[in-house]
């Protein structure tokens, strides 16, 4: 019997104006590692933590895209992922928050305008 097709991870590509800086934000802001950078400066370059990974590509590629993404992280320890990028000076756009539809979330914008959700089950 053959194996069904397994998903293995969604990758999100996100539209920026600098990726260089977008590396800079997503590094020493948000925690995450540099996977790979294409060029000198970079013209496309990956960053991940955990299961979010990010792959980071110019607006000239794509400039109806820039700043229009909303991802939602799905986490645990949601109050101490906040403290730990609000005390890196991230400007928090929603603070924690309990919904009603049973997520603690909070939501911050990266440089180019686009939206991160983390939420995590209550």
């Amino acid at each position: 019997m053959t194996a069904s097709p397994a998903l293995l991870r969604l990758t999100a590509v996100l539209v920026v104006r600098d990726v260089a800086r977008a590396i800079g934000f997503y590094v020493e802001k948000i925690g995450c590692i540099e996977c790979f950078r294409v060029g000198d400066p970079p013209s496309y370059a990956a960053v991940e933590r955990g299961a979010l990974v990010l792959n980071l590509m110019p607006a000239s590629r794509a400039p109806a895209a820039l700043g229009q993404a909303h991802l939602h992280v799905l986490v645990t320890g949601l109050d101490g992922l906040h403290a730990e990028i609000a005390g890196r000076g991230v400007a928090i756009e929603v603070p924690p928050t309990d919904f009603d539809y049973g997520l603690r979330e909070f939501s911050l914008r990266d440089p180019d305008g686009n939206r991160i959700t983390f939420g995590q089950e209550v």
